[in-house]
């Protein structure tokens, strides 16, 4: 764990941005549980517990590891009308998400979700699991992020993928990153991340510190 930046603190509250998906939820359960059910639909082979050990790119990305390209908007179409039944229930807040929400209102600021996954499913899992966000957008992935980022005047972005770091970067954003999706922290720490967190659990300390 890296808790430290070189960018200077501030006493303000920014706003700031976090990742979904192996950010604030585990969303590994039901997303393999659509492929499985894609898989038996199809009789596509798809190694369901490959897909959620990558999460993180647009969902395009993955299906066309698994099906030709004039099949994939199908496929998309299909995977998120499986989405609702079969993912929201199963996903559960990882550890100190709810809490690094409520560190950020108690100081005053503002959160924003911004993740590759559609806006719909996104608030879902939010409704379902009680975390309330200030905005969600969808739909954004990497680089693209920093448009949401920049509109929403999000200074500091939470994410646990390389595209993430990216994506703050692009935004000149603070990246703090978690070690609880695919990425490790070394591959965090190369892609430029200026804070390395183990989970959310260890937010709240950095963020007050950050603060001042």
């Amino acid at each position: 764990m890296a808790p430290m930046t070189t960018l200077e603190s501030t006493p303000a509250a920014p706003t700031v941005g976090f990742d979904l998906d192996m950010t604030l939820i585990d969303s590994r359960p039901g997303i393999k549980a659509i492929y499985l059910a894609i898989a038996a639909e199809t009789g596509v082979p798809i190694d369901a517990d490959l897909v959620v050990s990558r999460l993180g790119p647009p969902l395009e990305q993955e299906m066309a590891n698994w099906f030709p390209a004039e099949r994939v908007p199908e496929m998309v179409d299909r995977y998120r009308a499986l989405y609702p039944e079969h993912a929201i229930e199963a996903s559960l807040a990882l550890p100190g998400a709810k809490d690094a929400i409520q560190a950020v209102r108690e100081a005053g600021g503002r959160t924003i979700v911004v993740t590759a996954k559609n806006a719909p499913h996104a608030r879902l899992h939010l409704t379902h699991l009680g975390i309330e966000a200030d905005e969600v957008v969808g739909g954004l992935w990497a680089e693209g992020k920093a448009e949401a980022l920049r509109a929403h005047g999000a200074k500091v972005y939470v994410g646990d993928h390389t595209g993430d770091v990216r994506g703050a970067a692009t935004a000149g954003a603070l990246s703090v990153a978690v070690t609880t999706g695919p990425c490790a922290a070394e591959e965090l720490q190369a892609a430029g991340a200026h804070v390395v967190l183990s989970d959310l659990t260890d937010f709240r300390p950095w963020w007050e510190d950050y603060r001042g």
